[in-house]
């Protein structure tokens, strides 16, 4: 397993001398300059992430990380934490949403037990990487220790760098954890940093009582620590299945990958990672705009801007397999693409 100062020293910002080589292609092409939009900016993206001229994205593997969370003892959510052990039997199935829009988009699923509070039984699609049976309640304690922090974030890494090293070249992060918007809700709260009562939302089918009650719940484990520095942070409030993204994101900026970022969840992940090694940004391409409440604020505090906003709300990494099509079709634009010189000279 990679340490955490080897993974941190070979995140580098990507080649800003680059960039100009890229956009004077994509000018060249058998198009009118700038006519293909943002596509033209990923494409740009894709190729600094890679380091090229001619990027290549042939494979999208996406993982869902799963755990849960002791705050769900405060009724942060409307549903138990049993839930998550039968959503990844769902997943494993092939019978959920977000394996119904990777096959869609040719992607492939895998689960990763981060902290699922339940023994699961194995399947050639689920990955092994149990930190603990959940977290503890972060309203009355740390929800985790700084060495399962560190334990998390390496264990995300060595699986982006081990899909990286296989052949993937975008690594996609969802999750399911009930509760997880809490935890996510303060994480954003303390890295972006931002207002608490900006940073929390319904999450999944809350009424108005229920809202309340997840508010309340939240606004204890904020009065509880004042940590505002990354791996505090995630310690305090956050859950196996979002430090171990934050690794993941790290592991595949380490390895010049790109790193397609779900939803609200998995954006409070990539929020750590980036506060962790700025650096880390580069490599982030932000699938879409969640309709949970914090997440336009969030995508702000980066400075970033997603690909899609279709007003999902779900989890899963049904955002990124949506989008992953985007990235294969802005590789192409820069590979496939004819320049206008060769066509204007009958080539």
């Amino acid at each position: 397993m990679i340490t955490l100062t080897a993974l941190t020293a070979a995140i580098t910002p990507t080649a800003a001398d680059l960039e100009p080589v890229l956009r004077a292609l994509l000018d060249g092409k058998a198009k009118p300059p700038g006519s293909l939009g943002r596509i033209e900016d990923l494409a740009v993206r894709i190729g600094l992430i890679q380091n090229r001229p001619d990027p290549r994205i042939a494979r999208t593997d996406l993982y869902v990380f799963a755990g849960d969370h002791g705050l769900t003892q405060e009724g942060v959510s409307a549903y138990p934490s049993s839930v998550t052990a039968a959503m990844v039997g769902l997943f494993l199935s092939g019978r959920s949403s977000v394996s119904a829009f990777a096959r869609a988009s040719g992607v492939r699923v895998r689960v990763v037990d981060a902290g699922v509070d339940a023994d699961l039984p194995d399947h050639p699609d689920l990955i092994a990487a149990k930190i603990a049976r959940g977290t503890r309640n972060a309203a009355r304690e740390p929800a985790l220790t700084p060495e399962q922090v560190l334990a998390a974030l390496l264990k995300g890494a060595d699986i982006a760098r081990a899909a990286a090293a296989d052949g993937a070249d975008v690594i996609a992060l969802g999750e399911m954890g009930i509760g997880n918007t809490a935890s996510a809700a303060l994480v954003m709260h303390r890295l972006a940093p931002a207002p608490l009562d900006a940073c929390v939302g319904l999450g999944t089918g809350h009424d108005a009582e229920g809202l309340a009650r997840k508010q309340a719940a939240i606004a204890r484990a904020a009065q509880r620590s004042d940590a505002a520095q990354p791996l505090d942070v995630l310690a305090q409030f956050g859950g196996c299945e979002i430090a171990m993204m934050a690794g993941a994101v790290l592991g595949a900026a380490s390895m010049r990958r790109v790193a397609l970022v779900d939803g609200f969840i998995s954006t409070a992940a990539a929020l750590a990672a980036v506060r962790l090694v700025p650096a880390a940004l580069d490599y982030c391409v932000f699938a879409h705009g969640s309709a949970e409440r914090g997440h336009p604020a969030m995508l702000a505090a980066l400075g970033v801007r997603p690909l899609l906003d279709l007003d999902l709300r779900l989890g899963e990494g049904t955002g990124a397999a949506l989008a992953a099509p985007l990235l294969a079709a802005a590789a192409n634009l820069l590979t496939d693409v004819a320049a206008l010189a060769d066509v204007l000279a009958g080539g």
